[in-house]
This record gives C-alpha cells, sequence and structure tokens, in this order.
C-alpha cells in the first residue's frame, strides 16, 4: 500500500537551508513563549483540593462536572474511582479569602467540602463526601521537575542507542531532532495556554518515542542503500532514502492521527491534552522525520564509509603472497 511512487524522486534535500532555518525559527519562538508565557500548568502541577464522593446510584462524569459548574466550581478535574458510583474531584479554590482566613495556611477543607456537596446534592440527593485532601504546590513542583528528567533521560537513552545501533552522526541528528519535536510541541500548547497536566507530560514523552520510530526507519534505508550502491553520493543516497519511506511515513502518521481524533471525540474530557498534544507531536515529528533529520546528517558528513561493517584483520591471510 504506497501513497507516493517507491521510486520518486522529489528533491527533500534541496530545501535543507528553508527547513533548517525554518526549524532553528521554531525553535527559538517555542523557547521565547516558554520563557515569556510558560505553561498553563494544571492541578497536577499547582497543588489544589481533592474531594471523594460516592453515590447510592451510578452517576456519570459528565452529570457531576455539569453540578459542579453550575454550583460555582468551575474547571474541576472529575474521575470515576472504581466504577460508577465512586468519583474523584480535584479543583483549586477559586475564592482564597473565602477558603483562608491566614494567608500562608492550606484551605479550609470542610468550608470547600460543605460547598462541593451543596453543588452536588442540588440534582442528586444521594451525593456523599467521603474523603477530603489537600495537595500544596511543593507536590506539584516535584512532579514537574520529575517529569523533565524523565523527558531528558528518555531522549539521551535514545541517542546512545542510536549511537551503538547505527553511527554517532545519526545519534547527534536524532538528538537534535528530538529536542526539535520536543520544544516546538511545548511551544504550540504554551500559544495555545491548553493546560498542562500529568496525561499531556504523558503524552509529550510518547511524542518523543514515536518521533524517533519514524527516524529508525529513515535511518535503516540509509543505511541500506549506502552499503549496497557502489557510487554513494551522500546527498543523493539520503534523498533516495526519504523518498522510498514517505509513502510508510505518512501513512503511519495518518492513522495515528485517526486514532488520536477518535480519542479526542470520543474519549471524553479526561483525554482531550493527550489526543491534542499528540496530533501536534504527530504533525512535528513527521515533518522533521522528512526535512529536518536528514539534512542534519548531511551537514554532519555522514558517508559509506561510516556505515560499512568493520573487519577485523586475519593475521593469516596478510602472510598469503
Amino acid at each position: 500500500m504506497e501513497i507516493f511512487n517507491h521510486n520518486a524522486n522529489v528533491h527533500f534535500l534541496g530545501l535543507r537551508k528553508i527547513s533548517i532555518g525554518l526549524a532553528v525559527l521554531l525553535m527559538i519562538a517555542s523557547i521565547a513563549l516558554l520563557a515569556t508565557r510558560s505553561l498553563n500548568y494544571g492541578l497536577d502541577f499547582t497543588g489544589g483540593v481533592s474531594v471523594d464522593v460516592t453515590y447510592d446510584n451510578p452517576v456519570s462524569v459528565e452529570d457531576v462536572r455539569s453540578a459542579l459548574d453550575k454550583g460555582g466550581i468551575e474547571n474541576a478535574v472529575v474521575q470515576s474511582i472504581g466504577g460508577t458510583r465512586h468519583v474523584s474531584i480535584r479543583f483549586q479554590p477559586k475564592d482564597d479569602k473565602h477558603y483562608v482566613q491566614q494567608e500562608g495556611k492550606s484551605p479550609n477543607l470542610d468550608l470547600i467540602s460543605n460547598d462541593v456537596a451543596k453543588a452536588l446534592q442540588g440534582p442528586r440527593p444521594d451525593a456523599k463526601i467521603a474523603g477530603k485532601d489537600y495537595v500544596g504546590p511543593q507536590v506539584g513542583e516535584q512532579l514537574r521537575s520529575d517529569g523533565v528528567t524523565a523527558a531528558i533521560f528518555v531522549i539521551i537513552g535514545i541517542g546512545l542507542y542510536l549511537w551503538i545501533r547505527f553511527e554517532r552522526r545519526f545519534a547527534i541528528a536524532a538528538l537534535a531532532t528530538e529536542v526539535h519535536d520536543v520544544l516546538v510541541t511545548l511551544g504550540v500548547i504554551s500559544l495555545v495556554q491548553r493546560e498542562f497536566d500529568l496525561t499531556v507530560l504523558a503524552s509529550v514523552l510518547a511524542v518523543i518515542g514515536y518521533s524517533i520510530n519514524d527516524k529508525v526507519v529513515v535511518f535503516d534505508r540509509i543505511r541500506e542503500l549506502f552499503r549496497s550502491s557502489r557510487k554513494a553520493d551522500p546527498e543523493e543516497i539520503l534523498n533516495r532514502s526519504i523518498n522510498s519511506t514517505l509513502s510508510r511515513t505518512i501513512i503511519t502518521s495518518l492513522f495515528t492521527s485517526i486514532a488520536m481524533a477518535a480519542l479526542y471525540f470520543f474519549g471524553g474530557p479526561t483525554v482531550h491534552g493527550f489526543a491534542i498534544t499528540m496530533l501536534i507531536g504527530i504533525l512535528v515529528g513527521t515533518l522533521s522525520s522528512i526535512f529536518v533529520a536528514s539534512p542534519i546528517l548531511l551537514w554532519l558528513g555522514v558517508s559509506k564509509k561510516d556505515l560499512m561493517p568493520v573487519t577485523k584483520e586475519n593475521p593469516e591471510l596478510a602472510r598469503r603472497p
């Protein structure tokens, strides 16, 4: 199944100055956005109030969220726990002065839980508060730090793997494009001020894995063509590799995007952030696999000699006439 001709010869490397320049501009713009506007961190990173509620009869998450909105508790995160009669509600108290009498102290959980109960018991009298807790911002800062550390370790681990499997230049190209993909994805999230929570962080890590998978396919074809070609002109080999894998790259991205779109439309608000971030990352990663990774390899000077298997010298053969 191919969208593009396997033997097509579109000169992608001819656009390398434009594509690399655009990639650098996008990275700079993303860094500027992250520095000025930052990310719109959700409750997982900023802390907030957590209230567990039980019902005598089954209830849907959408009904709970609607009742909270009508009761003045907006932007709450509602999740089912172990069935349809137990939900967890997390939110940031809207009016701190109403809940906190002295600055620096945690909110009054009894007052907050009473407001939640009033909002929920209006349409559903069987709602009961089962537990309440407050998560301070220190926990959110730790999660944020752990998330950054996880992303760095993933990228470095991928680079080491490619160094071992291919060659040093491939590892450098992969690391550069992975940093590009992550920065641009985060830049778009910062631009639209989409809420950044743990599900979005998970999708960013998934984008890293998805993006490198695309690049490994192209790298494999580059190594194969270098080894099978007698006259291996690097630019021609890289261009042929992109063209011969283009159908696979586009088809994989298209069907993964369809799956993410279905998750967005039918998965509910809880996974909206994950699906949208994946869609952004798929687009960015696909474009970088075609227009960024190979130009970096060409700039680093990859050649046939770098990819030929190393053979040990045989002393016995050396002594023969």
